[in-house]
């Protein structure tokens, strides 16, 4: 799933460890939804859009097939 977290993450200025920091997850988990090797629970992405000040729909990427966007 296609998304835009390392763009909002470095537009803030932190590193993925401050990012999972705030978050209360690791730094490898941070790397891993980046790389999408790895689709977040959905608390995680709630909690990643309310950080950000967005919504789960615009961070994360998905077309009416379930194919990435």
């Amino acid at each position: 799933m296609d998304n835009n977290i390392r763009e909002l993450r470095a537009g803030r200025g932190l590193s993925q460890g401050q990012l999972g920091d705030a978050l209360g997850v690791s730094r490898q988990t941070i790397n891993a939804i980046e790389t999408e090797r790895y689709t977040p629970s959905l608390p995680l992405a709630i909690g990643l859009a309310r950080f950000f000040g967005t919504t789960v729909e615009d961070m994360f990427h998905v077309d009416e097939n379930g194919r990435r966007a």
